[in-house]
């Protein structure tokens, strides 16, 4: 909250927050819903591979069984949104850019971040719970 004690300037700092919570609320989401199509990408094939075998050329993780794969999703969005709470608060930094340019940057970041991280950490929650012989 933003007290303006009569002063007009105070307005500028206004926007700059707006901004801030706008730019927040476009990463936050470009990053989930390219984290659900990763997930989504993990867990279909795995799942489903067994009854439709044409699946299985999309099982590019090769993880151990639709069991673990289930569980390995579950818990990766488990701790994802841990990781997100922090970001979610603190909110994506302003920065004066061009609305072309703070696109092209958040895509990049948000949204292949959103993409690549599921495959690296289902990949690593399915290794650790197949050695560990929890699945």
């Amino acid at each position: 909250m933003v007290d303006l004690d009569s002063n007009p300037t105070k307005l500028i700092e206004v926007v700059h927050i707006g901004k801030q919570m706008l730019m927040t609320r476009g990463s936050l989401t470009t990053f989930s819903i390219a984290n659900d199509v990763a997930k989504y990408f993990a867990i279909i094939p795995a799942a489903f591979a067994a009854v439709y075998p044409q699946l299985a050329m999309l099982n590019v993780m090769r993880l151990h069984s639709p069991s673990s794969a289930i569980l390995s999703a579950v818990i990766f969005n488990a701790l994802i949104i841990v990781f997100l709470i922090p970001l979610a608060l603190k909110g994506v930094s302003y920065r004066p850019l061009s609305a072309s340019a703070m696109l092209r940057r958040n895509l990049w970041v948000y949204g292949l971040g959103g993409l690549l991280v599921p495959f690296v950490g289902i990949k690593i929650i399915d290794l650790l719970l197949t050695l560990t012989g929890l699945v």
